[in-house]
């Protein structure tokens, strides 16, 4: 199970919000390998904040620790649902070469099993 902390940055994260981002970055369990699964922790920071020209800005940043490597992403735009999109999107991404790249090992291993017990 992935742990997540969501942070607020000069703000109180919602109900609503809170539950968005533990919806969509649970799903990113799947991408992180089996023996990393349970060290791994993410940690959201939201930040909303209004610029001169008065338009709002979402800004969602991400940092994945797992055992290896660290993860830091960063999304900003209108809507704070979208920055939350966006940044699952990329950390999918980062975490499909990470693990392909921690898992390449154990999967040559097991298709040199099994060619040899076909022999």
């Amino acid at each position: 199970m992935l742990k997540i902390q969501v942070n607020g940055v000069h703000d109180v994260v919602g109900e609503d919000v809170l539950k968005y981002v533990t919806k969509k970055i649970s799903k990113l369990d799947k991408y992180i390998p089996r023996s990393a699964r349970q060290s791994a922790h993410a940690e959201i920071f939201l930040k909303e904040s209004n610029n001169k020209s008065d338009k709002k800005q979402c800004t969602c940043e991400a940092v994945m620790h797992l055992p290896k490597d660290m993860f830091a992403v960063e999304e900003t735009t209108i809507n704070i649902y979208a920055a939350i999109d966006i940044v699952e999107a990329k950390l999918i991404n980062q975490l499909k070469k990470y693990k392909q790249k921690h898992s390449d090992k154990f999967t040559a291993k097991k298709l040199v099993r099994s060619f040899k017990r076909k022999s």
